[in-house]
């Protein structure tokens, strides 16, 4: 049973800097790929960043330049690093795996942790 468990999450000021981690079991994690979507109040889920299972990422026109997606096949964990974080990056942030980047919204899913920016 595959298992992704998120942290990381939390309060922070605009401009500031988060770095979410996944911890991934129950599965392969060499041969998924990974991601993180969000979902902010009344809105839908939507990608943020993507990362196949060669390394190659796809980011969000929303936070390209400022977040960065990285995966840690030794540990079976994916990290998001957030920067220049701005208020409508509120959102609860989800980790998910799937066999690959198109199909990770089908694959499995994490929690969710909270991540809040004060303007």
């Amino acid at each position: 049973q595959v298992q992704l468990v998120e942290s990381g999450g939390g309060l922070v000021q605009a401009g500031g800097s988060l770095r979410l981690s996944c911890a991934a079991s129950g599965l392969t994690f060499g041969s998924y790929a990974m991601g993180w979507y969000r979902q902010a109040p009344g809105k839908e889920r939507e990608p943020v960043a993507r990362i196949s299972i060669g390394g190659n990422t796809v980011y969000a026109d929303s936070v390209k330049g400022r977040f960065t997606i990285s995966r840690d096949n030794a540990k079976n964990t994916v990290y998001l690093q957030m920067n220049s974080l701005k208020s409508d990056d509120t959102a609860v942030y989800y980790c998910a795996a799937g066999r690959t980047i198109a199909t990770l919204s089908s694959g499995s899913w994490g929690q969710g942790t909270q991540v809040t920016v004060s303007s």
